[in-house]
């Protein structure tokens, strides 16, 4: 069993331990709506293990009943992704795992054991809705954003400035709140930060982040 996950799931044949908190449910296959991280733990300060291509169908192991985090299976890494950007078939038509709860196994997750944090205080939330807020959000980029040229993400890189940590994920399409200073890059116009661990240039007159640095 992994040493900081405990599923509330009879999942034996993944090697883990407990009971189904919802005996009905069953892992579930689901859609990411857009290119989505995969995390070391359930929240936005835990480590970037992977990352979702937009549109692929992962298996949804469980969710935790307090919070939008889900456990995932994806190309043969498991982590935490963030449940309201993934959604799975019900009587044919697709619905937000975390709004329709008894579809997916319950999960725990014990902080106390848990590595990959990193330390940083939550300061508010992502801007935007599920689904409609990063429609055309493929790819890392809002639909019709041409990627970066090659010196704004090196400028990126190298002028790296302190993470905002806010709950939510990163994705491309979303708003950033006043908390999150944008600091300017020369000869562009887009703005950047670094955003739960995670580079994003953002359009300053809205500041809705276009592009996820990659």
């Amino acid at each position: 069993m992994p040493r900081h996950l405990m599923l509330l799931a009879g999942a034996a044949a993944l090697g883990f331990a407990g009971t189904f908190a919802n005996p009905a449910a069953a892992q579930v296959a689901a859609t990411a709506t857009t290119d989505l991280n995969m995390r070391a733990g359930p929240g936005p300060n835990y480590e970037i293990v992977d990352t979702i291509v937009g549109n692929d169908t992962v298996t949804v192991v469980g969710c935790l009943p307090s919070s939008a985090w889900c456990r995932v299976q994806y190309q043969g890494t498991e982590a935490w992704a963030y449940g309201d950007y993934l959604t799975a078939q019900v009587e044919s038509a697709p619905v937000i795992v975390t709004q329709r709860r008894e579809i997916v196994p319950e999960a725990q997750w014990d902080p106390v054991t848990a590595t990959g944090a990193v330390a940083g205080e939550i300061v508010g939330s992502i801007i935007g809705g599920t689904v409609g807020a990063v429609t055309g959000a493929i790819g890392g980029a809002v639909d019709g954003f041409t990627a970066p040229p090659p010196p704004v993400r090196t400028y990126v890189y190298e002028n790296r400035v302190e993470p905002v940590y806010l709950e939510g994920e990163v994705v491309a399409g979303a708003g950033l709140p006043p908390a999150v200073g944008l600091r300017p890059i020369p000869d562009y116009e887009y703005e950047y930060a670094y955003v739960n661990g995670q580079p994003v240039l953002v359009d300053p007159a809205t500041r809705r982040i276009v592009y996820i640095v990659r």
